[in-house]
């Protein structure tokens, strides 16, 4: 069933102040534009837009759906806003067609999305019953039902444990093998069910529903959210101007190690220790934003469940990066 909520109620960005503060010192320059790489609702891109009058806003969303409910929220701003229906490690095509001098700004607000959680339909919510999907862009691609019915048990265990951090990960992989001998998986509730059958019940009586993690995790694979990440990085980086900011919303550990180490990769010396003087080609073209990691406030977490587990790390270009420090570059990918 369709929620029948605005779609601004239905999307509360998280530390939407914050991520503009970070912004503002480069998107506020006359003629700036910002990649919102992750669109959803259009939350964020409505706030910035609304904030800095002269900034022209990209947003990226591999969902259909997402496109067309940002495009209708965000239609009043005219030309400054642009959708683009892709992934968005393709975040350097995206620039280089539509600004092709960089970007000032770009936005990641990672994992799955307030639209997709909301409609049941999607798969993506362990408390509701649904067709098991999954799917970010239900177009293309392998569902969740069609993995779990396709999967060795040793790749669905690795899956579990890697990307949901789930302790019986061999255990659950077992049982949903067995399960599909019998009967194929269909809906949400039949994964559930068998998740739950599989947790020891000293467990289960403690952290929630057993099955969140599976679901984490199948959705991780389903979506290949990772290797995405991973790949989109440094492309982001290398589509940034000088004294261009990169602000990062990560909502489990898998997502915000990916985030630190190519931040850190950029804000490092990559000269030996040991050389007596730093060569200018050696030196970092990042600088860190943030001191670690920053969470939400306990007001905005009893306000926006949402806000609960997010991290959110930030850098600004300093100057254009040395080609012997482009690992993420498209021609290697």
């Amino acid at each position: 069933m369709s929620d029948d909520r605005s779609t601004a109620e239905r999307h509360v960005p998280v530390l939407a102040e914050r991520c503009l503060d970070l912004l503002a010192p480069a998107v506020e320059r006359p003629g700036a534009v910002l990649v919102d790489a992750t669109l959803g609702m259009g939350g964020h891109s409505e706030l910035v837009l609304r904030r800095f009058p002269e900034l022209r806003v990209i947003g990226i969303d591999r969902d259909p759906q997402a496109i067309e409910l940002a495009g209708a929220r965000l239609a009043a701003f005219g030309d400054r806003f642009t959708a683009v229906h892709s992934v968005y490690d393709d975040v350097d095509h995206v620039v280089a067609t539509h600004a092709p001098g960089g970007v000032e700004g770009i936005l990641m607000d990672l994992g799955v999305s307030s639209l997709q959680l909301d409609e049941a339909e999607r798969g993506f919510a362990y408390a509701q019953d649904a067709p098991l999907d999954m799917r970010m862009d239900p177009s293309t691609g392998t569902s969740a039902a069609e993995l779990l019915a396709t999967a060795p048990v040793e790749e669905l265990r690795r899956i579990l444990r890697d990307y949901g951090e789930e302790r019986f990960a061999g255990r659950v992989a077992t049982a949903i093998v067995r399960r599909r001998e019998r009967q194929p998986f269909t809906r949400t509730s039949d994964l559930v069910e068998v998740v739950r059958a599989a947790i020891p019940a000293a467990t289960r009586r403690t952290g929630g529903n057993p099955a969140k993690r599976t679901f984490q995790a199948l959705r991780i694979a389903v979506n290949d959210e990772l290797a995405v990440l991973e790949r989109a990085l440094p492309r982001a980086l290398e589509s940034l101007v000088v004294h261009g900011r990169i602000v990062v919303l990560a909502y489990h550990s898998l997502e915000d190690r990916a985030v630190k180490r190519a931040l850190a990769r950029g804000a490092t010396s990559s000269a030996p220790p040991d050389f007596p003087v730093e060569p200018e080609t050696h030196r970092p073209y990042l600088r860190l934003l943030t001191r670690g990691s920053e969470e939400a406030d306990d007001e905005e977490r009893a306000t926006n469940p949402r806000a609960t587990s997010v991290r959110l790390r930030a850098a600004e270009r300093t100057r254009p990066t040395p080609d012997h420090m482009r690992p993420g570059a498209r021609s290697a990918a």
